[in-house]
């Protein structure tokens, strides 16, 4: 027998009290084994293995259950996944031509297969984060012009 896993989970394919009640649990353990790393993960039954894990893969999991809880989706998707130009310009909520534009002037690095552009998640994140930051700035001159000027 194959087991899937879900790479996404849609809003309210999970019980939301049961990953709050999840998460609360986690978050506690957390905090209360500050140094703890990796963490232990006890069955029930007394003879269970331990399954052991990465303090940040439960910080993760704790993340993804907080979402959950909420009503939100997660999807979970590795780094050097390959995006096509819809799912990229979805991800930065772009329209698809703004996105082409940014690729094609050298802000987001990009390959061909064919004759259709692939986006590395990474880089996606990576320009998201610069694209931010810059903005952030641009907000904080904004702020200072206006207090110069009297203005705010």
């Amino acid at each position: 027998m194959t087991v899937r896993t879900p790479k996404s989970l849609d809003p309210g394919k999970v019980d939301a009290q049961d990953a709050a009640r999840a998460m609360r649990r986690i978050k506690d353990y957390l905090s209360a084994h500050p140094g703890a790393d990796p963490i232990r993960v006890t069955g029930e039954l007394a003879g269970d293995e331990a399954l052991v894990l990465p303090r940040d893969v439960v910080t993760m999991l704790a993340y993804m259950l907080t979402q959950l809880a909420e009503g939100r989706g997660v999807t979970a998707m590795p780094n050097h996944a390959e995006l096509t130009t819809n799912q990229a310009a979805d991800l930065l909520n772009v329209s698809r031509p703004y996105l082409i534009g940014l690729l094609e002037a050298g802000k987001i690095p990009y390959r061909l297969v064919g004759r259709h552009r692939r986006v590395r998640f990474e880089h996606l994140m990576a320009y998201k984060q610069q694209s931010e930051a810059n903005s952030r700035l641009a907000a904080d001159d904004l702020i200072a012009l206006s207090e110069e000027l009297d203005l705010y």
